[in-house]
């Protein structure tokens, strides 16, 4: 099961090497992974789905990331009301005649188009990440030619 962990970390070189480290050591992976500074430049938020098996590997998962010196909290939000959001740009291929098509699919997401060139459209969306799957594969038909898409962000409601 996937569980969405963040932690606040000292703003230091080699943390997030640490936090990484402490994964791969342990055979765990990380799905997806955002990390920046909060509105204290000393520290940084570190949000990552994980996926864990079962509650011994996620309880694991938190004493390991508790006992990193740089560690200032960690908290699963998997079990609690959170909102999260993942951020995509993507480049489709688009002739002229698509582009009312592509328009209409982006309303029903709130999506946008950023840029447009003669055969192309770059798409920008923040959505969950069932949304994003689901207008990515709304996209694919036209033709992604790029994707870059950021890890989830969360915060608590």
């Amino acid at each position: 099961m996937e569980h969405t962990i963040f932690c606040l970390v000292e703003n230091k070189p080699g943390v997030l090497a640490r936090i990484s480290g402490l994964f791969s050591a342990r055979g765990y992976n990380i799905t997806s992974l955002a990390v920046g500074e909060t509105d204290d430049p000393s520290v940084s938020r570190v949000t990552m789905v994980v996926d864990a098996k079962d509650e011994k590997i996620l309880e694991q998962i938190i004493k390991q990331l508790h006992r990193l010196i740089d560690t200032v909290t960690v908290a699963d939000l998997t079990k609690k009301d959170y909102l999260g959001r993942e951020l995509i740009l993507v480049r489709v291929t688009c002739k002229k005649d698509d582009r009312p098509k592509i328009k209409s699919l982006l309303e029903k997401y709130h999506a946008k188009i950023d840029e447009t060139k003669e055969d192309s459209v770059v798409v920008e969306a923040s959505l969950d990440k069932k949304h994003i799957d689901e207008i990515l594969k709304a996209l694919k038909p036209f033709g992604i030619e790029e994707l870059v898409r950021s890890g989830t962000i969360a915060i608590e409601r």
